[in-house]
C-alpha cells in the first residue's frame, strides 16, 4: 500500500482528532477509573500524533523515527479501546488510530 504525505497527514489529524475526543468522553463516563489506562492511551497518542504532524510539515530528519513511535502509540490506543467496545467514542478512536498506524508503517515502508 502506498501512502502520500497528505494521505498521511490526513489520517495523523483523524487520529488525533478521534483520540482527543475519546479522552473527552472518557472523563464523562460513570467508572472513570476503568476508563483510566484508555484517558492515557488517548493522551499520548494524540500528543504523538500531533508530534508528526510538526516533524513532517518541517520536514525534519528525524520523521521516520517519529512515525515508527506514533505507529506504536496508535496501536497500543487502539488495543485499549478495543476493549471498551461499549462505548462508541472508544470505537471510532480504536478505528482511527488502526488506520494511522497503517498508514505510518506504510509511509515509511
Amino acid at each position: 500500500m502506498s501512502v502520500t504525505l497528505e494521505d498521511l497527514t490526513s489520517k495523523l489529524s483523524a487520529c488525533q482528532a478521534a483520540c482527543n475526543h475519546c479522552y473527552d468522553a472518557c472523563l464523562k463516563e460513570d467508572d472513570i477509573d476503568m476508563m483510566r489506562r484508555c484517558i492515557r492511551t488517548d493522551r499520548d497518542c494524540a500528543d504523538i500524533c500531533g508530534l508528526a504532524l510538526s516533524f513532517a510539515h518541517r520536514e525534519s530528519e528525524l520523521f521516520h523515527e517519529v512515525l515508527e513511535l506514533c505507529a506504536t502509540a496508535c496501536e497500543t490506543c487502539a488495543d485499549e479501546c478495543e476493549k471498551h467496545d461499549h462505548h462508541e467514542h472508544c470505537v471510532e478512536c480504536a478505528k482511527a488510530c488502526r488506520e494511522c498506524a497503517e498508514a505510518c508503517r506504510a509511509y515509511i515502508a
